[in-house]
């Protein structure tokens, strides 16, 4: 975001009594646009953020490995070359399709053991803001993509799991480029030139970050990932890394919970996928709960069917959505964020909607909350009651969150992965791990605490479902989306695709499927179309994407709005005929590559 963009922000949120550290804040710069080509490929294709993590995927593919093969080897890359958004430090959440049956798999992170409700509030009682939170101890859960990829394998992988790290341990040791969009993100960072660790891997004895170019090795990885591949999940979860890891946490000087006992506690989940008919002729699947995105993704795109939203009709000539369109795509997706803020939580400590998740997809509850949007913007939106579900707990406050990275990937066997993985604000919490090896680099931890509502309860003193508790997860907007294409009897893969972005990860993955499927947008266009959303009320254009008569208009019908960079990272591929049609966000480094 340029200096007076700004700006121009904090003089709304001013003016429009918004907390200015609760504000709409990236969870990365944007760092400019690249113009993608789009791919196409005739068997099997990998699209993720980085050429050095496609190339890996590319190369297992190659060899014969499965699509979940391809996904270990391009995550582990990532945890090197783009070490601001996910690592083996984080979690994830995994979709996967093997040709007749569908997996969500659960990496999410957990609340240490001694988490307690109170943790995010001051002496004053008042809780902490997001941004005084991150950078700490505290801020770090039990990292869960290591074992959640380790568990898939076993049931899904072909190449055995060593070789799926040996391109990030001889990218580690050889050194890999510095890209632009990590130099930029690192000049704009500060407390990460404080973690001692951190600090002097990222940047030289002046202070300055490591230029454009520059050949960056990390040995202290390469030995943390040689460990892995030869010992399997176990050497992160237990012994040194697991020391070491604790052992920063604790040692911070804002310490943490994380203990060695909760990460050798640590288990993922087999969860099962939320699918649901879209357009009579699309099947959409997408993560249940802790992950917010699918439902609060899948009430938005109804609600919007429901009132005509989505037909080629729809479409406008230049392909950008006009004021009205856009009055009531803003209206619905306020409608489902309010739902998420009541309801969605850990389904292991709240229980969903009169028993069922689905219930927030009910037909007859959504034209009740459709019914709702009018010609003017809503003064007030709150949660509804599906099925007459209770009101136990207190919709959340709306807060920050942060980013992620996505990976896309098809094999030659037609079978598919769609898996967002998160370290949550960029560089997590700035505490970097050696894994015990006492060499130089290492990966970043999470801060994923953060995603736990700061405060534990509303002022009334009701409790806040998504609320930080021992063991529990937080909750997510990650959004790994399968869809499928409805033919008699049975169903054929189409589309694998998410993005990064927090809560705006909903808007990005929605607009892709809106323009490409409901308008019949070549997949790459749709990808480009300028970004648009709803957040803390206020609607939020892509800067440079509309013209000033959208934000007039949208004005005009009660809408505070505000222009800013919006920097999704949409990875996506598409069935095109017999092949595959793939494309990355021009705001990002990623590509796609197949054969």
């Amino acid at each position: 975001m340029t200096i007076a963009r700004l700006f121009v922000l904090l003089i709304f949120l001013t003016l429009n009594h918004v907390n200015a550290d609760e504000a709409l804040i990236q969870p990365e710069a944007a760092s400019g646009l690249t113009a993608k080509p789009g791919w196409s490929t005739e068997h099997f294709a990998v699209a993720a953020a980085n050429p050095l993590a496609v190339e890996a995927g590319y190369q297992i593919l190659k060899a014969g490995g499965t699509a979940l093969d391809a996904a270990i080897a391009v995550q582990m890359v990532l945890t090197l070359v783009e070490p601001q958004s996910s690592g083996i430090g984080g979690g994830a959440f995994l979709m996967h399709w093997d040709g007749s049956a569908m997996q969500a798999w659960d990496g999410r992170e957990t609340a240490p053991a001694a988490a307690e409700l109170t943790m995010f509030l001051r002496a004053d009682g008042k809780p902490l803001t997001v941004a005084q939170a991150i950078v700490s101890g505290f801020s770090v859960a039990t990292p869960g993509v290591v074992a959640m990829l380790a568990q898939a394998h076993r049931q899904h992988g072909r190449l055995p799991w060593s070789a799926l790290f040996q391109p990030a341990i001889e990218l580690a040791e050889r050194g890999f480029p510095v890209s632009p969009r990590l130099h930029k993100l690192l000049i704009a960072e500060q407390a990460l030139r404080r973690d001692a660790q951190a600090g002097g891997y990222f940047y030289d004895a002046q202070g300055l970050p490591r230029p454009v170019g520059y050949s960056l090795k990390n040995p202290a990885l390469a030995e943390v990932l040689r460990a892995i591949a030869e010992k399997g999940a176990a050497a992160f979860y237990l012994g040194p890394v697991a020391a070491d890891i604790s052992r920063r946490v604790q040692g911070h000087a804002r310490p943490g919970l994380l203990s060695q006992a909760d990460l050798a506690a640590y288990q993922p989940i087999l969860r099962d996928a939320l699918c649901s008919e879209w357009l009579q002729r699309y099947l959409v699947c997408g993560f249940p709960p802790p992950s917010s995105g699918y439902l609060t993704m899948m009430q938005t795109l109804k609600l919007i069917e429901g009132r005509g939203g989505l037909s080629r009709q729809a479409m406008p000539s230049d392909g950008l959505p006009g004021v009205s369109w856009l009055h009531q795509y803003l209206e619905a997706s306020r409608l489902a964020f309010a739902d998420r803020d009541q309801y969605i939580a850990d389904p292991a400590f709240v229980t969903a909607p009169a028993g069922d998740w689905r219930n927030l997809l009910d037909e007859a509850y959504l034209q009740q909350r459709a019914d709702l949007i009018g010609p003017q913007r809503m003064k007030q939106v709150a949660a509804g009651r599906p099925l007459g579900a209770q009101l136990s707990h207190a919709a959340q406050a709306e807060q920050v969150e942060y980013g992620t990275s996505h990976i896309s990937i098809v094999d030659a066997q037609g079978h598919a992965v769609a898996m967002t993985s998160s370290i949550e604000s960029g560089f997590g919490s700035r505490i970097m791990s050696d894994g015990g090896s006492g060499l130089a680099g290492g990966f970043l931890l999470n801060n994923e605490m953060t995603d736990f509502s700061m405060s534990p309860t509303d002022a009334q003193g009701k409790p806040v479902a998504n609320r930080a508790e021992a063991g529990k997860r937080p909750r997510s907007s990650m959004s790994p989306t399968l869809v499928f294409e409805l033919v008699p009897g049975t169903k054929r893969l189409l589309m694998s695709l998410g993005s990064p972005g927090g809560p705006a990860i909903i808007f990005y993955t929605a607009k892709t499927l809106i323009a490409s499927l409901a308008w019949g947008m070549n997949l790459q266009r749709a990808v480009n179309l300028p970004n648009f959303g709803s957040f803390f009320g206020t609607a939020v254009l892509e800067a440079g994407g509309f013209p000033s008569a959208t934000s007039t208009g949208l004005r005009a019908l009660g809408h505070p709005v505000v222009e800013t960079e919006l920097s999704s990272g949409v990875h996506a591929i598409q069935r095109q005929g017999s092949g595959w049609n793939g494309a990355a966000d021009p705001r990002r480094e990623g590509i796609v590559k197949g054969d």
